[in-house]
């Protein structure tokens, strides 16, 4: 009761609250199609490469966001352009972006002065978050949720068949740039509330649990918003009532729904594939 009375009363719970609710939202969202086209690599890259951005950011006493967008935005067409002008396949293209951008900002950390903030940075800390965290996040937000719905049936057919949406006349490159645009918008938005090296969580983690749920795309972008921003929740309750990094505990928490939804999902749960197989042997026998 303590958590909710601080929350009723307090503006720097209510922004936590209110940021780690849309980024929760919003990982959900975008995660939903990283997962179904097979990108987690692709999200687990953005989000470290954007660690030189912030480095940056902080050296030169501006917000982290134009930063990290620029590098974010810089890893996926470097990505890009080395897998589609080269002989090297897409997940070395990866490894070879997201090391020396990861690298990079590594070094600039150790010439950076505001050491506690880019720590805030690596590990999350959502109760520290300004005015101005808060409405990037929403903006962000409504840029996210803007635009899946409007060109749903555009991201719904590139992401189950490429194919298909080139014979329907759908530019899949450009698709394909714009997903990685929002997912290192998401990134950004993320960086405050769980860190760069745990945000992949929030991307993957809901999104996969989803998909154990459902066969359906719009069904599976809901229940991903619903657990992401129900894991950032839970995260914020415990790492204000215990003073512990929103980062880990919100990681923490992605994983519990999902080894919940991979034990018991109606159809792909283990324990319920294991009640079935044992009730078909017994009315067998």
């Amino acid at each position: 009761m303590e958590f909710f009375h601080d929350l009723m009363n307090y503006a720097f719970l209510q922004k936590a609250f209110i940021t780690s609710v849309m980024v929760g939202i919003i990982c959900g969202v975008i995660g939903s199609f990283i997962v179904l086209r097979g990108m987690a690599l692709m999200g687990d890259a953005i989000s470290h490469a954007v660690l030189p951005g912030v480095a940056i950011s902080y050296m030169l006493s501006i917000n982290y966001f134009y930063g990290a967008v620029l590098t974010g935005v810089l890893t996926a067409f470097g990505i890009g352009a080395i897998s589609q002008n080269s002989r090297i396949k897409s997940d070395s293209a990866i490894g070879i972006v997201f090391s020396a951008f990861f690298a990079l900002g590594i070094i600039l950390i150790t010439k950076a002065r505001s050491a506690t903030d880019l720590t805030q940075i690596l590990f999350g800390n959502v109760l520290s978050v300004r005015d101005s965290d808060m409405w990037i996040t929403l903006v962000i937000g409504a840029i996210v949720i803007g635009v899946v719905v409007l060109f749903f049936k555009e991201l719904l057919i590139s992401s189950f068949d490429e194919t298909m949406a080139a014979a329907y006349g759908l530019n899949t490159r450009f698709i394909h740039y714009a997903i990685m645009f929002l997912l290192t918008l998401v990134t950004v938005a993320s960086l405050q509330t769980v860190g760069v090296i745990l945000v992949v969580s929030m991307l993957i983690t809901p999104a996969s649990a989803a998909y154990l749920l459902t066969n359906r795309l719009s069904t599976m972008v809901v229940l991903a918003s619903f657990f992401g921003a129900l894991s950032a929740v839970i995260g914020l309750y415990f790492s204000f009532l215990y003073n512990m990094p929103s980062g880990p505990v919100i990681a923490l928490a992605t994983t519990a729904i999902f080894v919940v939804a991979f034990l018991f999902s109606p159809q792909q749960g283990l324990v319920t594939k294991l009640f079935r197989s044992r009730s078909k042997q017994d009315a067998a026998a």
